[in-house]
C-alpha cells in the first residue's frame, strides 16, 4: 500500500509499504477514504519529537471503510463506514471507565518511555512517534485499528466523509477546549490561534453559552474565517502587538473570563519573549515556544480559566506562574478524550447545527503529501486545512481547490 512516511525533519515521502495485518482479535483493518494533516503533525515534520524513526507512517486524523475484523470485534461489520478517534483506548481501564480515554493505561506498548519523561504514560496515539506507542498512522491506504470494538464509530449515510473526518481529532479537541473553560452565559472567551482547533473552539464556546469570543492570529484568511464562520471578534497580533493590553481594553479592564491556547509548542510572536523562545529552541536549549500561553495567563481575568488544547512536549521556560497564582487561575489541559465526545458531536452534525467541512481549503491526492506538509507549515495559498484522499489519482481535476 501507499503511505506517508517520515524520514527526518522536513522530509516526508509517499512510499510503498507492507499492508497492515490483524495482530490481535480486537483489531480491525480500515481502508482510508479521507485523512488530514493536523497542526500537531507539523511538530513531527519539524523534528521536535526525538522518538520518531525513519519510515514511521504519519497521520492521526482519518476515516474509512472496514475491510477486515478480528474475531473479538462484535459491533463492526466489513463494509461499515467509520471515523476513528486519534487516541487508542482499551475501554476497560480506570481512566477509560472515567471517560478519559486519552489517558488509557493499556494502549501504549512503549509506556516506559513516556513514564521516564512524564512520570506516567497516557494512551497510545496513531502516527505520533514511538513515545506514544509507535503505531502506524492513517495517512495511508490502509491502517490497523487496535481496540476496534471501542474506538471506531459508524457514520450514518446522511453525513459525508468530509463532515465526519474531523470528529477524529480537531472538532472534539476544539469542543473540549471550550468545555474546559466552564463557560457561563455572558462570558468572554479569548482564543489564541485561529487554525482548525481554534475555529472549532470558537464555535464551541458560543455553543456552550459565551457572549463574546475574540480570536488572536496573524494569518488574514484565518482571521476572516473566525469572523465570518465563527462570528468572533479578531486581533491581528502583528498590527496590535500588545495583545494583553488590547484584551483588557476590550473587556473594560477586567480581562477575558477564559483564555484558550490553541497554538501550543511552536508559537510565533513579535515580542522579546517570542524571539527568546525561538533562539533557545534553535540552539537546542529549549523544547517549546510558549509565547501564546504566557499571554493567555497574563490576559485572563482574576479567577478565570486557561484552557490548553495546544500540544506541548517538554519543559516551558519563563512561565508567569506568579501571575497565575496571584489571580487564582484554573488551568486545564490535555489530549482530547475523543471517545466521550464523538457521538454527541456527530449528533450535532446530523442535526445540521454545524458542518465541520468549512475549514477545508485544499483537497489533494495522497501523493501530494510532501507538498502539502510544506504548504501547511508555511500557510501558503490561503491554506486552512488540507484533506488527502488515497483514492484520487494524480494529476486530477479533483486535486484542485474547490470553487
Amino acid at each position: 500500500m501507499r503511505a506517508v512516511c517520515w524520514h527526518g525533519p522536513r522530509d516526508v515521502r509517499v512510499e510503498q509499504v507492507p499492508d497492515p495485518e490483524i495482530l490481535n482479535p480486537r483489531d480491525a483493518i480500515v481502508r482510508v477514504t479521507l485523512t488530514a494533516i493536523c497542526g500537531s503533525d507539523l511538530h513531527l515534520w519539524n523534528g521536535l519529537n526525538p522518538t520518531m524513526q525513519a519510515g514511521d507512517i504519519l497521520g492521526h486524523e482519518f476515516m474509512g471503510e472496514v475491510v477486515e475484523i478480528g474475531r473479538g470485534v462484535r459491533d463492526l461489520r466489513v463494509g461499515d463506514r467509520v471515523v476513528v478517534p486519534f487516541p487508542i483506548a482499551c475501554g476497560a481501564c480506570f481512566f477509560c471507565r472515567e471517560g478519559n480515554a486519552a489517558l488509557c493505561d493499556n494502549s501504549n506498548p512503549n509506556a516506559e518511555m513516556a513514564e521516564a519523561l512524564y512520570g506516567f504514560s497516557s494512551a497510545g496515539l496513531f502516527g505520533y512517534s514511538h513515545l506514544y506507542g509507535g503505531y502506524a498512522g492513517g495517512q495511508a491506504e490502509l491502517v490497523r485499528v487496535p481496540f476496534a470494538d471501542v474506538g471506531p464509530v459508524r457514520v450514518p449515510p446522511q453525513v459525508s466523509d468530509e463532515q465526519a473526518l474531523f470528529l477524529s481529532d480537531v472538532f472534539p479537541t476544539g469542543y473540549m477546549a471550550a468545555e474546559n473553560c466552564s463557560i457561563r452565559p455572558g462570558d468572554t472567551v479569548a482564543v489564541w490561534g485561529a487554525g482548525p482547533v481554534g475555529q472549532f473552539a470558537i464555535w464551541s464556546a458560543y455553543e456552550l453559552g459565551a457572549h463574546r469570543v475574540i480570536a488572536i492570529d496573524r494569518w488574514q484568511v484565518r482571521l476572516l474565517m473566525a469572523e465570518t464562520q465563527g462570528k468572533a471578534e479578531t486581533i491581528d497580533y502583528v498590527e496590535i502587538p500588545d495583545v494583553v493590553e488590547e484584551l483588557k481594553q476590550r473587556t473594560g479592564g477586567r480581562g477575558p473570563d477564559a483564555c484558550i491556547d490553541a497554538v501550543g509548542t511552536e508559537a510565533h510572536g513579535t515580542s522579546f519573549d517570542a524571539l527568546y523562545d525561538r533562539a533557545k529552541v534553535a540552539m537546542g536549549l529549549g523544547t517549546d515556544r510558549p509565547h501564546a500561553l504566557r499571554q493567555a495567563i497574563q490576559a485572563c481575568r482574576k479567577g478565570g480559566v486557561v484552557s490548553i488544547p495546544g500540544v506541548y512536549g517538554g519543559f516551558l521556560d519563563k512561565m508567569p506562574m506568579g501571575s497565575a497564582f496571584a489571580k487564582s487561575l484554573t488551568i486545564r489541559m490535555g489530549q482530547t478524550n475523543v471517545h466521550r465526545l464523538l457521538r454527541p458531536l456527530l449528533a450535532m452534525i446530523e442535526d445540521g447545527r454545524i458542518d465541520p467541512s468549512f475549514i477545508i481549503s485544499h483537497r489533494w491526492p495522497l501523493e501530494r503529501a510532501r507538498e502539502a506538509y510544506q504548504m501547511w507549515n508555511d500557510k501558503d495559498d490561503d491554506c486552512t486545512k488540507i484533506v488527502l484522499d488515497p483514492r484520487q489519482e494524480w494529476p486530477s481535476p479533483a486535486g484542485l481547490r474547490p470553487l
